[in-house]
């Protein structure tokens, strides 16, 4: 029995060419406080996923999702140049 076998590279996830570039990862760099405080309102939701949320829960998900709302307004009031430098979308 013969074997059809692609010429390609078996793994190509090393490439040098798919890392992000400085700019893009100074993008990241000035979004991590939204990522950071995304990822506590998803703790907080998380939380109550198996059981009726408490009052104390509840303070928990409105105090994070009123960090996030703050962190993406920061983000967006930012300078232009602070908040995408190099161009990187």
């Amino acid at each position: 029995m013969d074997h059809i076998v692609t010429v390609q590279d078996a793994v190509t996830a090393f490439a040098d060419w798919i890392e992000p570039t400085d700019a893009e990862l100074t993008a990241i760099e000035g979004e991590l406080p939204v990522i950071l405080a995304d990822v506590d309102l998803l703790d907080a939701h998380i939380v109550t996923l198996d059981r009726t949320p408490t009052e104390v829960d509840e303070r928990r998900i409105r105090r994070a999702r009123r960090r996030a709302l703050a962190a993406r307004v920061a983000l967006l009031n930012a300078p232009a140049g602070a908040s995408l430098p190099g161009g990187a979308a």
